[in-house]
């Protein structure tokens, strides 16, 4: 199993990143999850927009689905004509949110070009070679997503976006590579139910047995290095702060 990260900004892209975005490939399948602000361009770099199999999405904030707007152009208006509906995954809603978000009618929105399917907390879904589990996170009064990835016996588990959330620990027990938001500053931010710190993201991590850490969804405007040295002080295992291009094998 390969992970790409396209994106790792937290709220809104940085000079060095687009928002959230993930590509997981195995055996020529490829998931993208999450797709913020400025990830489509940068997805094109690691694979073609018509080769992409599924896309995964955790929460409907702009920062981790808005592209889905400019990907819908992308699809819709090929000059060869419009690939099959893409399968997308995401909270209930997923298709007016998008489709209100390019001012077009709801009905039929993009239901051309996307083949919406709503996520629910516990859901278990197979895709290609992937068995993806997703589990309700503490974000705000939205529903938002964790997921875990499965695939040829590995593991890796992404946070979305997360307060302090037992839910996710269980979620990421025993995971190969947890891919998990430090997007607050210990000691600065105290909003339980919103983002987590860099203490917090090590203590999930430590409390579920994950064997490698790597923090994402760093706003530029939070120092990432404080914030990967606070985890690091918490959880014994290798821990690293994602950049865009960052390549994990599993």
């Amino acid at each position: 199993m390969k992970l790409t990260v396209v994106g790792c900004s937290g709220s809104f892209p940085s000079v060095d990143s687009p928002c959230s975005s993930y590509l997981v490939e195995h055996d020529g399948y490829r998931l993208v999850v999450d797709l913020g602000n400025g990830a489509l361009g940068a997805l094109q770099k690691y694979t073609g927009l018509y080769e992409v199999d599924a896309v995964l999405i955790s929460h409907l904030h702009a920062d981790h689905c808005v592209d889905l707007c400019a990907y819908w152009v992308a699809r819709n208006y090929r000059v060869e004509g419009c690939p099959d509906p893409l399968p997308v995954h995401g909270p209930s809603g997923t298709a007016g949110r998008l489709a209100r978000a390019y001012d077009m009618p709801e009905k039929p929105g993009m239901t051309e070009v996307f083949d919406f399917r709503d996520l629910t907390d516990g859901a278990r879904l197979e895709l290609g070679p992937f068995t993806v589990t997703a589990a309700l996170v503490n974000h705000l009064d939205c529903e938002a997503y964790g997921f875990r990835i499965e695939a040829g016996g590995r593991s890796l588990v992404y946070s979305g976006d997360t307060g302090v959330c037992p839910e996710l620990v269980e979620l990421a027990r025993g995971t190969d590579l947890f891919l998990c938001e430090a997007a607050y500053t210990d000691g600065k931010e105290t909003f339980d139910s919103i983002h987590l710190n860099g203490t917090q993201a090590g203590e999930h991590a430590a409390d579920a047995g994950a064997a490698r850490l790597v923090l994402t969804h760093v706003p530029p405007w939070t120092d990432a290095e404080r914030n990967r040295a606070d985890a690091a002080a918490v959880f014994a295992g290798p821990v690293e702060l994602a950049r865009a291009g960052a390549v994990y094998e599993l």
